[in-house]
């Protein structure tokens, strides 16, 4: 971040899930006088609180936080409705005087907002989407891989909702739509970003995923899960949010053991943290701490 630009100036702290992005931006917060808006896919549902691992309000300290909260879970939230409702929560913590802090791991909607990505109006083609539903993810990854290598790279090969959804958008575009440059009608290009990634090494990272996993254990994510369903959440549905959500309610409806929940939360978070690393490594523009 050059501190000559009249730019504005936006903080963006992102990384690896468990290293510890959300206490920086709330140190970051307090000493500068910022705010922070949430880049987290999962984070913008409701009830959707220790799975997620969504900040508390003892955790905030007394920040701001924005885009918490923002959805229904039973609905599909879009990266362009985030894009949209970031873009206008930064501008009005400009005008209050403050100072924005993006902090999550979810690489699309970071780059959503840092470099203005214009996302592809392709409507759902339903007729296609019952065909691809009966398959498998194995089998809709490989066909993604095939016909979007880019995009294969950096998608969660077992979510089936963003598997069909590219798939979609792939056969319609026929490619991956380009990135806009910083120029002349490109929301990016109001702001300035200092990007600070942060990475742990891999022992210290397998550590902290398996103990922050026992904590949200305790804390009731099992019981999460079944209230969500209990309110009226189908077990698809659940399946679908991915990840902590996916896992326990296989092992609600009795697919899976205990044990087998345990020890496919913890390798798909590690998977996850991979893909994360594979997407923000092309940014040039971050610097990063820790594990370097």
């Amino acid at each position: 971040m050059s501190v000559y630009s009249n730019k504005q100036k936006i903080i963006v702290i992102l990384g690896q899930t468990a290293a510890g992005k959300s206490a920086l931006a709330v140190k970051m917060a307090r000493k500068i006088g910022g705010e922070v808006v949430s880049a987290d896919s999962r984070q913008v549902y409701k009830g959707l609180d220790i799975g997620s691992g969504k900040i508390t309000k003892k955790e905030m300290r007394g920040v701001p936080h924005h885009l918490l909260d923002v959805a229904s879970p039973k609905r599909r939230f879009t990266a362009a409705q985030y894009q949209k409702l970031a873009m206008a929560a930064i501008k009005k913590i400009l005008a209050r005087g403050k100072t924005p802090i993006i902090c999550g791991g979810t690489g699309l909607y970071i780059d959503s907002i840092t470099k203005g990505i214009v996302f592809p109006e392709v409507p759902p083609n339903q007729a296609m989407r019952n065909l691809l539903e009966k398959k498998g993810a194995d089998e809709l990854f490989k066909l993604l891989r095939k016909i979007d290598p880019k995009r294969a790279k950096n998608i969660d090969a077992k979510n089936k909702v963003r598997l069909v959804r590219a798939i979609e958008i792939a056969k319609k575009l026929g490619r991956v739509p380009p990135l806009p440059s910083r120029a002349e009608g490109n929301p990016a290009s109001k702001y300035e970003f200092m990007k600070i990634g942060l990475k742990l090494p891999e022992n210290e990272l397998k550590r902290k995923i398996k103990k922050r996993l026992l904590a949200r254990m305790k804390e009731g994510m099992v019981s999460e899960v079944r209230k969500l369903h209990e309110d009226s959440l189908s077990w698809r549905r659940l399946e679908e949010l991915g990840l902590e959500y996916r896992y326990v309610a296989q092992y609600l409806q009795k697919k899976i053991s205990r044990e087998e929940m345990l020890s496919k939360i913890k390798t798909e978070s590690w998977r996850y943290a991979k893909r994360q690393m594979q997407w923000f490594k092309r940014d040039k523009e971050i610097k990063w701490k820790g594990g370097r």
